[in-house]
């Protein structure tokens, strides 16, 4: 039985020497492959040791248990998209471009992990803490970005965290249709309609032309009581 998942998995310090880090991301390697291939539940600490070729005592020198391994593949995951994210979006002029560019590198991410939607999946069920974890930090740099955009009149004024959710939900579906389950005619053409949503939403009316248009508009007459007819 997993151990409960408003608590955090316990884990060993990190090794200072450049042997046992190399090691120690090994082990992380092999487990990202592991979780992805055969699921969690069916996963064992033997199946990863023998993926990354140490000997089976080695993986408890750098994690205590099958979980911790599991939420610190999460947690690297994570914080390795992120990253990347930063560092090429560094460079943009503006928040559109930023968006682009982002959906880009995320798409590519996905298309060197690909058991990247699968393991994260997986955490809602090994570890809700690490599972809302990937998300909320993912999302807090959003906020803090789309925040500054507003200020600067980049982006209209509005709820900066569910706008940062609706975003993370437009990369989250498009790279697992168009990278994980088919990538054929290439992603440009995704990315020209998700910046032509982001810029513009799905509204065909002119912006100001208000919600009703007149055109298949019929006017609704409240119904006449029996002493007017």
């Amino acid at each position: 039985m997993n151990r409960s998942s408003t608590l955090p998995a316990e884990r060993l310090p990190v090794p200072a020497t450049p042997r046992g880090q190399r090691t120690r991301q090994r082990l992380l390697q092999a487990a990202e492959t592991v979780f992805g291939e055969k699921g969690y539940e069916h996963a064992s600490i033997a199946d990863i040791t023998r993926e990354a070729e140490v000997a089976l005592g080695t993986f408890y020198v750098y994690f205590p248990d099958k979980q911790s391994i599991f939420v610190e593949v999460v947690d690297e995951l994570g914080a390795r998209l992120r990253r990347m994210i930063a560092e090429a979006v560094a460079g943009c002029e503006d928040r559109i471009e930023v968006e682009r560019e982002g959906l880009r590198i995320f798409f590519q991410f996905v298309g060197r992990h690909r058991n990247l939607y699968r393991i994260v999946r997986q955490a809602e069920f090994v570890d809700e803490a690490c599972y809302r974890r990937y998300y909320d930090r993912f999302a807090e740099g959003y906020v803090s970005g789309l925040e500054r955009a507003m200020a600067k009149g980049e982006v209209r004024s509005m709820d900066a965290e569910a706008l940062a959710y609706c975003l993370m939900g437009i990369g989250d579906f498009l790279g697992m249709r168009w990278v994980l389950w088919d990538r054929k005619g290439g992603l440009e053409h995704v990315l020209d309609t998700a910046m032509e949503f982001i810029r513009h939403g799905m509204d065909s009316r002119p912006a100001g032309s208000g919600t009703g248009s007149k055109k298949g508009t019929r006017k609704v007459r409240a119904p006449r009581s029996k002493t007017n007819r």
